[in-house]
């Protein structure tokens, strides 16, 4: 017999802050990337979208076809498609021309 018990949808998880994050800051806990849907001042709690689209600065430099795999770099604080150092984020679902400062992206969890 299963004993599984629902909680939402699956499509945010909720996070508590250790230091202030903005709207549309990226979080990584481990393996998990989730973007931030409200400012969280330090210690609260509030939600982390985990599935969706998002448009995200990228690297510099860098042109990436859609349906490409990217990461994020949390040092340089962009999408790349470099996955050795960097956590796994999802498909880009649009391309993005190597002068372009950002691309579109959907969550890959």
């Amino acid at each position: 017999m299963a004993t599984a018990t629902f909680l939402n949808e699956g499509i945010a998880v909720d996070y508590t802050a250790s230091s202030a994050v903005t709207a549309g800051d990226v979080v990584v806990q481990e393996a998990l990337v989730g973007i931030a849907k409200r400012d969280i001042a330090a210690g609260a709690k509030d939600a982390l979208a985990i599935r969706g689209a998002f448009r995200i600065t990228k690297e510099a430099e860098l042109a990436i076809a859609a349906g490409e795999v990217v990461y994020w770099d949390a040092s340089g604080k962009c999408v790349t498609k470099t996955s050795e150092g960097n956590t796994l984020m999802g498909k880009a679902i649009a391309a993005a021309a190597d002068s372009d400062a950002t691309v579109d992206i959907i969550l890959n969890q």
